[in-house]
């Protein structure tokens, strides 16, 4: 038996219910800009001339599965949920270690405090790589700081004891003492997180003199800073240029570090000189007098991040 061909009437009411259905799904899957206009008088003669090829492809976006138009966020949200977890983890661990290592006077008070000072801000930095490429990743990575932040208000305004914290991190055993240095520290880290985030080197080199070079200035001018600055008693020419000299390699291993991921791409001529003027700004900065100034841990990495912005610039 002969099929009959579709009269104009029933084509017009197969293209329109097809139109129907697909504008339901049109909200969802594309943009004003892109939808198409209802059907007019005019557009009649069109429509039924190129009936059968729309209904076939407006069939088609109508079986397909809901997976093809939305997209995976679950996988990027378990991966930087799971890299928060264990970089705080990871912080813990790393203060107990040197508590404990203080506890049995392996190594002294101030040089346990330095060292937490130095590896925590750089191990904290050198987990970047694990979280995703999710432009939500680097707030997931502020949180680690973020919590720190917290927890030295709580103790620094002595709403909750905690004698081994204060111990750890601070000079003379005051809790006070937790709401000056050791939470400036964790909100740099916490700027650098969201403002300059692992595709720029103004981050990576302001957190490498703050955390390297501005701790190993103190070790090392505590202990053998002989000779002064003239123009800071309390600064030594052993401490500063300490920290230039370490500053600087730790920011250059820094970059390479990320450079290996893919982060951003470095001239190696360009990119020494450029950490070279970046460290010896933040080093004379750090050797000013500091008293009734600004701390270190502002000064230094801010510095370094106007010195980094001017360098490299937003994009390397």
């Amino acid at each position: 038996m002969a099929a009959h061909p579709l009269s104009s009437v029933t084509i017009t009411a197969i293209a329109t219910n097809a139109t129907y259905k697909l504008s339901l799904l049109r909200p969802r899957f594309c943009t004003q800009k892109y939808a198409s206009n209802p059907i007019t008088h005019f557009g009649h003669q069109h429509l039924l001339r190129n009936a059968s090829v729309n209904v076939d492809i407006q069939r088609r976006l109508l079986v397909l599965p809901l997976h093809v138009f939305t997209v995976d966020v679950s996988g990027h949200l378990l991966q930087d949920a799971g890299a928060s977890l264990l970089v705080v983890a990871g912080a813990y661990a790393l203060v107990s270690g040197f508590d404990n290592l203080t506890q049995h006077q392996i190594i002294e008070q101030n040089l346990s405090r330095k060292l937490v000072h130095i590896f925590s801000g750089l191990l904290y930095m050198g987990c970047w790589p694990i979280f995703s490429t999710s432009t939500e990743a680097r707030y997931f990575a502020a949180l680690v700081p973020l919590l720190n932040c917290l927890r030295l208000l709580v103790h620094g305004f002595s709403l909750v004891t905690n004698e081994d914290l204060i111990k750890s991190v601070t000079r003379e055993g005051k809790p006070e003492e937790l709401l000056k240095g050791p939470l400036y520290y964790v909100l740099m880290l916490i700027i650098c997180s969201i403002f300059f985030w692992r595709d720029t080197p103004i981050g990576v080199v302001s957190l490498s003199m703050m955390c390297g070079g501005d701790g190993i200035a103190d070790i090392m001018g505590r202990r053998f800073g002989i000779h002064k600055i003239p123009y800071n008693k309390h600064k030594s020419w052993v401490g500063s240029i300490s920290m230039f000299i370490v500053g600087f390699l730790i920011s250059i291993g820094m970059l390479y570090y990320f450079s290996k991921f893919g982060y951003f791409e470095l001239d190696q001529v360009r990119t020494i000189e450029r950490v070279a003027v970046v460290a010896m700004a933040a080093t004379v900065v750090e050797s000013l007098p500091a008293k009734g100034g600004i701390d270190d841990n502002i000064s230094v990495p801010l510095v370094s991040m106007v010195t980094a912005y001017l360098s490299f610039g937003l994009q390397p």
